[in-house]
């Protein structure tokens, strides 16, 4: 067994363990609170128990002074939302620093090809999210299908129990035509909840083969004939540049009268304002959880909408979805200890491939 100077391959091969029994030096860059959701009772004790492990609650600490030394010796590193880049000049401060295990989805904030070109490995827990955000995509679109949100607005608004009865034609998931764009962890996990209540789903998602499709039951079509074809079209797309504003002025339109548009994923994937100015006519609903500007604005217009159902970017808090995500990250670095791949491992060819 090779020592604890050996740098682990970058990505998902086996990684190079410290050495049989020791604990690895962690620095857990998370805020308490989301630690204690992350790591809560046997999770943490696991945590604490493989690895020395010390908790930081303000990212701005890892460029600091007082935490240079602890910075020099450490090993893992675990990180959550808002965590700086690690670029040359902070990974120079951490030399012994073998794995990075990240407790939300998304690295491309803070992973720098430095990090790769230095042997570090990357593991994010997006897997855990999963399920979580994809029941918000399903209760958003019962909600928009039952017209729910409108009756809400409606009656909280103090508008007449006759004019607040008023809605456009509602539709049961039975048999409902659905569009899902982008086959990932949480659309496929949306995809399985709606087609078990019946829905009829169809699919975008260049990356993914007739063959896969019909493993997932559902019908693969181009966007343009998905988003003409649904009464409901949940996006679960990365972020990529060619991603950027895939639902504009032209494809909204292309959505029929009373159809509704749900985004528990990124507003990256949609004009927000070319949203704002279809929803503003009434034509279409939507649910949105993500915004470009976050917090959301109290001025801005989807806020004074009746037909647009709003969640402050929360789909993937879930008790149990975060417990998850501490599980995979502290898997990770069993795996990690063991010298066996990691399952989460991102590589730099999959970053470059996903949001």
């Amino acid at each position: 067994m090779t020592g604890s100077g050996d740098r682990p391959p970058a990505g998902g091969g086996p990684v190079t363990p410290p050495g049989r029994g020791r604990r690895p030096v962690t620095v857990v860059s998370v805020s308490a609170p989301l630690r204690a959701q992350f790591f809560p009772d046997r999770i943490g004790d696991r945590l604490t128990t493989i690895t020395d492990a010390t908790p930081v609650d303000d990212h701005a600490a890892l460029t600091g002074v007082d935490l240079a030394p602890l910075l020099a010796r450490a090993e893992v590193l675990v990180t959550s939302w808002g965590v700086p880049r690690l670029d040359a000049a902070l990974l120079d401060r951490a030399p012994a620093l073998r794995l990075v295990a990240h407790t939300g989805a998304s690295v491309k904030p803070f992973v720098t090809p430095e990090l790769f070109a230095r042997g570090v490995a990357v593991t994010q827990a997006g897997q855990g999210m999963a399920r979580s955000v994809a029941e918000v995509a399903l209760a958003f679109t019962l909600a928009l299908l039952h017209r729910t949100h409108r009756f809400d607005h409606a009656l909280r608004a103090g508008t007449s129990w006759d004019r607040a009865e008023q809605a456009p034609p509602r539709h049961e998931i039975l048999g409902c035509p659905v569009g899902v764009v982008g086959a990932s962890r949480t659309g496929r996990a949306y995809l399985e909840l709606v087609r078990a209540l019946g829905a009829e789903v169809s699919v975008y998602d260049p990356t993914l083969s007739v063959a896969d499709a019909a493993r997932l039951g559902v019908r693969l079509v181009g966007l343009d004939d998905l988003l003409a074809g649904s009464r409901v079209v949940a996006l679960h797309a990365p972020t990529l540049p060619e991603t950027r504003h895939l639902l504009g002025a032209r494809e909204l339109a292309l959505m029929p009268d009373g159809a509704g548009l749900v985004n528990t994923a990124r507003s990256w994937l949609v004009d927000e304002a070319a949203l704002v100015a279809e929803l503003s006519g009434g034509r279409l609903d939507a649910a949105l959880d993500v915004f470009d500007d976050e917090p959301l604005p109290t001025g801005h217009p989807l806020r004074a909408l009746p037909n647009v159902l709003l969640t402050p970017h929360q789909a993937a808090g879930t008790v149990q979805g975060r417990r998850r995500q501490g599980e995979i990250v502290v898997d990770e670095i069993v795996r990690y200890l063991a010298g066996r791949p990691l399952v989460h491992a991102v590589t730099p060819d999959l970053l470059a491939r996903t949001g």
